[in-house]
């Protein structure tokens, strides 16, 4: 068995906050995390690359244990015919704000993600970690050469498998179960709605690596069956999306605690890519429409949601929420995840 991750990183908790993009994710959420004992990570993605550095720096400085998520590429282009029939489709959700999606360019892009590589190796960070995509093992190697730590995240035991032989330091295994995107290399394939410890245990079976395991997170009971399946660490995300240091919108906020909303469900409406939130209007009526293509679909969308989010409109945004949403409250993130490492009692 390698060595595991948290001793090398000084770790105390085995609980790790998640990097959730589009806003959630804050520089006060993981300092907050690192503080507690535990390991928080940036979300790189959707940031400029002078974005990430900015906050990189803002960590640093805190002196904690953390990390950054970078999306490596592995696009899903998108079908320019599926994608204008998708624009006319929401149309009718579109315009109360007066937006234009037959308008919005079909935008296939990387995510910046050489610009913000090359921000990681000018300023190593403890640990990095990789979704949708397997960096090649070249970037690996000069990452460890930079003293940093590679994690990827995986979905199956190919996928295990396949990030081992690319040299990475160890292993996020998420199941479908997660909150937002399912990190999955194949997303053309329905993801099964298998439990996050089963997953873990197949992939401790066939890979010596370290392992966080990640998805439908809810209580100190969870992370434990998470742990007794071979991990070392549980990552979590939607538990701490209502916490005060989160950046997670007014609205978002609002809906996570409404008790009328009581199933999650898997979509590619909002992005073209399999992801996981709170059934709403949009996800409704658009689910069965929505064309696969990521990044585009992603890029037609963003401008509907962001007016939605500022409207207080929470039928017309992503609600990225896993399985165990009920346990996000509004508490701050070091009792949150002391309390889901089992330290206290609630």
């Amino acid at each position: 068995m390698s060595e595991g991750l948290l001793a090398r990183l000084g770790a105390t908790l085995p609980v790790v906050a998640a990097p959730m993009a589009g806003g959630p994710t804050t520089p006060a959420l993981v300092v907050a995390a690192g503080r507690s004992g535990a390991v928080g990570f940036l979300a790189g993605g959707y940031k400029t690359a002078a974005d990430v550095a900015a906050q990189v720096d803002e960590v640093r400085a805190a002196g904690v244990p953390f990390g950054v998520n970078l999306f490596a590429p592995n696009p899903v282009p998108v079908d320019p015919a599926a994608y204008a029939r998708y624009a006319d489709d929401l149309a009718a959700l579109a315009a109360p704000y007066a937006i234009d999606l037959t308008a919005v360019p079909i935008r296939e892009d990387d995510d910046d993600w050489a610009a913000k590589v090359a921000v990681l190796l000018a300023r190593p960070v403890p640990v990095v970690s990789f979704t949708f995509g397997i960096p090649e093992p070249a970037l690996v190697a000069e990452l460890r050469a930079a003293g940093t730590i590679t994690v990827q995240t995986v979905t199956s035991v190919a996928e295990a498998t396949a990030a081992a032989g690319a040299g990475v330091d160890g292993l996020v295994v998420q199941s479908v179960l997660a909150g937002g995107h399912w990190g999955t290399l194949t997303p053309e394939v329905p993801g099964e709605p298998i439990p996050t410890a089963e997953l873990v245990g197949a992939i401790r079976a066939a890979v010596d690596l370290p392992i966080w395991g990640a998805g439908g997170v809810g209580s100190a009971d969870d992370v434990a069956a998470i742990r007794a399946a071979g991990a070392e660490a549980v990552v979590v995300g939607t538990a701490l999306l209502r916490c005060a240091e989160a950046g997670t919108s007014a609205t978002y906020r609002t809906a996570l605690a409404d008790p009328t909303r009581t199933t999650t469900s898997v979509t590619r409406a909002f992005s073209g890519r399999p992801a996981r939130g709170l059934r709403n209007a949009l996800m409704d009526r658009y689910d069965d429409l929505a064309p696969a293509g990521y990044p585009a679909v992603h890029h037609l969308t963003t401008p509907l949601r962001r007016a939605a989010a500022a409207a207080g409109d929470p039928e017309a945004i992503n609600l990225w929420a896993g399985t165990g949403f009920r346990s996000a409250t509004e508490e701050p993130v070091a009792d949150i995840l002391r309390r889901l490492a089992g330290l206290t009692s609630g």
